[in-house]
């Protein structure tokens, strides 16, 4: 599909298009541009990139150049628009497995929807940065995560100089736009943000030095507000296509020793959606929680009750086995001492089938709580790690340990897709989650519900033990989320 200006209403649009367009037509020809030190920092965004784009995704990168961005995601299906034909015919022979369309970012006509829609430096190049960011609402769902990197107004001089001494490919004025300015023009086009980090302090190959620049320095301040590039991504506003959804539920239990909550566990879970499974994972118990499932699940044929002995040791592994067999649209998880009340489920059900959030955590640290339901100790240790895992995910993670959590099977298949990453790591089961949705952009959201005590047997908690391994979880963090 070919594009010209003409078809972009506004004179002064035309011709700024057709400017631009010619300067990238020479650059595609190599008429101007001759060698540059920006491959370094072009190979720094593909492995930001491919950080969050799992492979075999259906991609679409707008602005795609000559597709060696897009061909490094090795997406299942691929395709690049850009409005330059020597940047499309040079993509078609270096990659004749992908999909290239000649068009103006402005005036989209492609089909079909994707999962991941990329632009890499090109709000800094078009004309009209809200009109890109609508023309690409046909081609998302729900699902879709968008992703936009550009430059920093601070480095507005150092590449104006670089570009005079020939060392990066000649830039014709670009649009200095902040990350409030990006953030503002993807809510006025129906789109919110998920998430921003700003990358590449040193875009030079000068190691050690780039290492430590790039890789720490970058994530730390001072230093992150001198990088030179700013990477945000987005997903669609709840409720901007109008799909209406009734989702199933599966509700996972992980039960050691709590025969004695077993029965209040079938009476108090409540219906949702098109249809409830409760599935209980018993973990070796000592008293006869086995047995007390038993019991119930005939009682209350309407939660489809299934019981599942735990292969393993763990509540992580408890939850796994759970959503192994898992056959609902949404997946919920309770604890099984009833410190989280389950008619507070249905509030989990909302945010999630509404589409406010993709990953809905619970929070028991803002409503006061019942005397004896969290020793202090735990409660200081809870609020430290509340702060050390927001900075550490890049969202607001303000109770890391609460047991209830709500996610799509979707996207819990693809963190289990894609656990390699990780590694079976955590015995807790909490961070194999919030860690896998972090790394897939998934929009998270706290939801603060009342915290009770146990009326039944003893915490499975031990303080300082298990304080030793959130510790490490907040290595483990660093070293595989923040600081890559």
């Amino acid at each position: 599909m070919d594009m010209d200006s003409a078809d972009i209403p506004d004179a002064a649009a035309q011709n700024y298009c057709r400017i631009r367009r010619s300067h990238w037509e020479r650059i595609a020809r190599g008429e101007i541009g001759g060698h540059s030190l920006g491959g370094f920092y072009h190979r720094s965004l593909i492995s930001l990139y491919r950080f969050h784009i799992p492979k075999d995704s259906r991609v679409l990168e707008i602005g795609c150049g000559k597709g060696d961005l897009l061909a490094a995601l090795e997406p299942a299906e691929g395709v690049g628009v850009d409005f330059s034909p020597a940047m499309i015919r040079c993509a078609r022979e270096r990659y004749p497995h992908l999909r290239f369309i000649e068009a103006d970012a402005h005036v989209l006509t492609l089909t079909g929807q994707f999962d991941v829609i990329v632009l890499s430096d090109l709000v800094n190049d078009v004309w009209d940065v809200q009109k890109v960011f609508s023309q690409l609402i046909p081609y998302v769902s729900p699902r879709t995560r968008v992703f936009i990197n550009f430059h920093s107004h601070l480095w507005s001089h150092p590449l104006k100089i670089a570009q005079q001494l020939g060392l990066m490919t000649p830039l014709l004025p670009q649009n200095w736009l902040t990350v409030d300015d990006i953030a503002n023009l993807l809510d006025l086009s129906g789109f919110e943000v998920i998430r921003h980090s700003d990358e590449v302090l040193l875009p030079l190959p000068l190691w050690p030095l780039t290492s430590l620049c790039n890789r720490w320095l970058a994530r730390l301040w001072p230093f992150r507000y001198a990088n030179l590039t700013h990477f945000m991504s987005a997903r669609l506003r709840p409720g901007i296509t109008g799909q209406q959804q009734t989702p199933s539920v599966s509700v996972v239990v992980a039960a050691r020793n709590e025969e004695g909550n077993i029965p209040a566990i079938f009476a108090r879970v409540p219906p949702m959606g098109s249809g409830t499974e409760l599935i209980i994972v018993e973990g070796h118990s000592q008293d006869d929680t086995w047995g007390a499932i038993q019991k119930e699940m005939p009682l209350h044929p309407g939660l489809r009750p299934r019981a599942l002995r735990q292969p393993g040791k763990g509540k992580g592994d408890a939850v796994r086995t759970g959503f192994a067999e898992a056959s609902g649209d949404i997946l919920m998880i309770l604890d099984a001492d009833m410190t989280v009340q389950p008619e507070d489920l249905p509030r989990f059900y909302d945010a999630i089938a509404s589409g406010r959030g993709e990953f809905i955590n619970g929070v028991r640290l803002v409503y006061p709580m019942q005397e004896g339901a969290m020793r202090f100790l735990n409660l200081l240790g809870n609020k430290f790690f509340s702060l050390a895992f927001s900075w550490l995910l890049g969202q607001p993670i303000k109770d890391t340990l609460c047991g209830t959590k709500v996610l799509w099977k979707s996207d819990y298949d693809r963190i289990a897709a894609n656990r390699s990453y990780f590694g079976e790591f955590d015995p807790f089961g909490d961070f194999d989650l919030l860690f896998g949705a972090a790394k897939l952009d998934l929009k998270h959201v706290e939801m603060p519900i009342r915290y009770g005590e146990r009326t039944y047997g003893t915490t499975n908690i031990q303080r300082f033990r298990h304080g030793m391994l959130l510790f490490r979880m907040v290595l483990f963090a660093a070293r595989k989320i923040k600081f890559v």
